[in-house]
């Protein structure tokens, strides 16, 4: 029975690392769509919030803030939000910025 739980403790622990990477790379997707629509420089993009809880579907999944930065000129850095559930983007926050 020990085995048993084990087995699935260790499952669950590679299906969040994987769901994690999944939800990473598309909040990686998300920012570069942004930035081609504002036609500005993408600096990077990080994870700010991350916690594993039942989304608005029902289902259990990852809740996700994302910041990326970018730049209009090259001199000036500003900070955009993402929130997303699992892969899916729910909401943008970009600050208004120069162009």
């Amino acid at each position: 029975m020990a085995g048993l739980w084990t087995l699935i403790i260790i499952g669950s622990i590679i299906y969040f690392f994987w769901l994690n990477r999944k939800v990473a790379e598309a909040a990686n997707l998300h920012a570069q769509r942004q930035i081609e629509q504002l036609n500005v420089q993408l600096m990077s993009v990080a994870c700010n919030k991350r916690r594993i809880g039942i989304l608005k579907s029902g289902k259990p999944g990852i809740k996700s803030e994302f910041i990326f930065e970018f730049s209009s000129d090259g001199q000036s850095v500003y900070q955009g939000v993402l929130i997303m559930e699992n892969e899916l983007l729910k909401s943008v926050v970009i600050p208004p910025h120069k162009i």
